[in-house]
């Protein structure tokens, strides 16, 4: 009785690892935007894009990158954050143009459309929530939070 019950568990067991990892592994909500669909004007003063851009999708930088976001999500959609990719340089897009990155690149944008800052290699989520946290209007936001919460 006793080894087929061990059986059963160790039959099962690698079916209820497997389902909590593919739960675990793609966050609610979590869907970056491809550059060609996207619009800079269209986020001003609604969101806090965050573009990043790569020669191809298969650069251990822009993989790495994407991870760091998806795991922490929640975090950044928290800040307003969208997320917008480029690894296509041959298609010359608008925010390329505007952008001008050299390889592996991470912008952040503000709110009011202007550039925060430009990361040659991947960031952190806590080191780019600082970021976003120090933003005045960022410290705006919290402020009113506070203020309207009874």
């Amino acid at each position: 009785m006793t080894r087929t019950l061990t059986l059963v568990i160790a039959c099962l067991l690698p079916c209820m690892l497997g389902a909590q990892t593919t739960t675990e592994a793609t966050p609610e909500g979590f869907a970056p935007i491809n550059v060609a669909e996207a619009d800079l004007d269209s986020f001003l003063w609604q969101k806090r894009p965050i573009v990043v851009f790569a020669q191809t999708p298969a650069d251990p930088a822009f993989v790495e990158q994407m991870r760091l976001l998806e795991t922490f999500w929640h975090e950044m959609e928290a800040r307003d954050v969208v997320v917008i990719t480029d690894t296509d340089p041959a298609a010359k897009s608008v925010i390329r143009e505007k952008l001008r990155p050299r390889g592996f690149m991470l912008v952040l944008i503000g709110k009011d459309g202007q550039i925060v800052m430009r990361k040659p290699t991947p960031w952190d989520v806590r080191e780019l929530s600082r970021a976003i946290d120090k933003l005045p209007l960022r410290r705006e936001e919290l402020r009113n939070r506070r203020t309207a919460t009874p």
